[in-house]
């Protein structure tokens, strides 16, 4: 019954939503609304477990004194600290009514002044990596790598005023390989279908999933059967 209780809740749960998507009509309609009252207590109780997990690692590795203790000793703090200013709303207005992130608050100090800094900079850092991982895509060593190359450069170099500079001077029944022409046609068509295709292939798999957790193939979240 332990694993039979939650795979019928998730298969009438799971019904349920998909036909209101397709019967519109009553009760149908107010079941999503419904449902995502339920699914943010079902979040609340999930960051209750991410936090609990978030303090037992750290904690563990304070404790055994690992080499990393100091930064799980900054990120237990920061987490702390963050959770105690906004669950008291410091510097704010009180009670449950009281907007923590107003201004003037602690929480929205230690959001602007810490947290989104610390978010561009781990953004700025992926630049590097997508360069990197760019001069190993782009080497022309096969057919598609040379495609991808030559598409690449044009419409890098579409988007700047040297592509404009390049091929102003073609003339009319040429204009269709001026590069900031080209740059736009590659972006509005083979780029936007293999972007549909990844979507489709997206799409697909998320319905392939979904039926799985539905009918009870899929059953990893329930975690192993001893």
């Amino acid at each position: 019954m332990r694993r039979e209780i939650p795979l019928l809740i998730t298969f009438i749960v799971g019904m349920a939503l998909l036909v209101a998507i397709f019967i519109p009509a009553e009760p149908f309609p107010e079941l999503d609304s419904e449902f995502s009252v339920w699914f943010d207590i079902i979040a609340v109780f999930a960051f209750f477990l991410g936090a609990g997990n978030l303090i037992a690692v750290h904690t563990d590795k304070i404790t055994r004194n690992h080499q990393d203790k100091f930064f799980s000793m900054v990120t237990l703090f920061g987490f702390l600290f963050t959770l105690v200013v906004g669950v008291f709303k410091v510097g704010g207005a009180p009670g449950l009514q009281g907007n923590y992130i107003a201004e003037g608050t602690w929480f929205k100090l230690i959001y602007d002044s810490v947290f989104t800094p610390l978010s561009s900079t781990m953004f700025s850092l992926l630049a590097f990596f997508v360069a990197s991982a760019s001069y190993r895509a782009f080497r022309a060593k096969t057919r598609e790598a040379t495609i991808l190359l030559v598409a690449a450069f044009i419409i890098l170099v579409g988007r700047t005023p040297l592509g404009y500079y390049l091929t102003f001077w073609l003339p009319e029944p040429l204009q269709f390989l001026h590069i900031p022409t080209l740059s736009a046609w590659i972006l509005s068509f083979p780029n936007l279908a293999g972007q549909r295709a990844i979507m489709i292939g997206i799409a697909l798999g998320i319905i392939s999933t979904s039926l799985k957790l539905i009918l009870g193939v899929e059953r990893s979240y329930l975690g192993h059967e001893k």
